[in-house]
């Protein structure tokens, strides 16, 4: 069982969804898939419950869930003690990868850390917008991704990213809104939306609501808080209430997205870091970030 055999599963147990996994680590869905089974029959047992859409840990997934994290992180810093002790620095950027944001986003600011320095090496951290903040107050990420607005540690600066937009998503084509093209913000007032948990991302989440009921559309927050990987599993168990999403959900099959007239709604990303930071792969994509934005492909 190799290292990375270790890293697959940790993306694959983050993403809970192998479509999601396979972008993150750049590699083919079904090569994903047979390296977990191959990890799986190594080890003798299940790690997975595979679903038609996401996939479950089991009790054996979850044990090796912690101690490939362990294993992970005892490897790099075997790797960075032996290279320090050898006088080898490498440059290393520490990349925050944000949960949910668009794949093609974090390969185009890997793509271009290597660029503006290159033999450079680029280490993803995941997590909520809440968590890269908190990574980067820690000095654990040099760059974070975070959705905007967001309450960043004392001097930190920020460059915008990316401009999404954001709609309604809907469950199936029986919803009473989905026979339209395109809505108005009035025609979802009163309706239950189902949004993330707000401590994952409160300065977005605020900045949404707040929006929707400038626009007339004052929607009732419902009590179930879930992310992305869990909707579909619950909007069955609430028919007439929808989720609000970016234009990405329209390729789930047997669900609906709808535009806001106008497209009134949208979600900022940014990069975030100390200026303080002597990186110099920081330094090089901060410059290059903030002389040309990037674009969606």
């Amino acid at each position: 069982m190799e290292l990375r055999h270790f890293r697959y599963f940790l993306i694959v147990a983050e993403e809970l969804q192998f479509g999601r996994a396979a972008a993150r680590l750049h590699v083919s869905t079904p090569t994903l898939s047979q390296q977990i089974r191959a990890v799986e029959r190594e080890i003798g047992t299940p790690l997975l419950v595979r679903g038609a859409r996401e996939v479950t840990l089991t009790a054996a997934g979850k044990v090796l869930l912690v101690e490939a994290r362990k294993t992970v992180q005892a490897a790099e810093d075997a790797i960075r003690a032996t290279r320090t002790a050898a006088g080898i620095v490498d440059p290393v950027l520490r990349l925050g990868l944000l949960n949910g944001s668009p794949d093609w986003l974090v390969s185009r600011l890997v793509d271009r850390a290597v660029a503006g320095a290159p033999g450079s090496q680029v280490i993803l951290v995941s997590g909520t917008t809440a968590e890269q903040v908190r990574l980067l107050g820690r000095g654990e990420v040099d760059l974070a991704v975070v959705r905007l607005p967001v309450g960043l540690p004392a001097g930190c600066e920020q460059v915008e990213l990316y401009d999404e937009e954001i709609g309604i998503f809907l469950m199936s084509y029986e919803h009473p809104l989905a026979a339209q093209q395109v809505l108005a913000p009035a025609d979802v007032a009163g309706v239950e939306v189902i949004m993330y948990p707000r401590e994952l991302g409160p300065g977005a989440y605020d900045a949404v609501l707040e929006r929707l009921r400038s626009l007339g559309a004052a929607v009732i927050v419902s009590d179930s808080k879930v992310n992305a990987a869990q909707w579909q599993r619950v909007l069955p168990l609430r028919p007439k209430a929808v989720v609000l999403s970016s234009a990405r959900a329209a390729a789930e099959p047997e669900v609906v997205w709808r535009p806001l007239a106008g497209r009134p709604l949208s979600i900022v990303y940014a990069g975030a870091w100390r200026p303080g930071s002597r990186n110099p792969v920081l330094r090089a994509l901060v410059q290059q970030l903030r002389r040309k934005p990037l674009a969606q492909p």
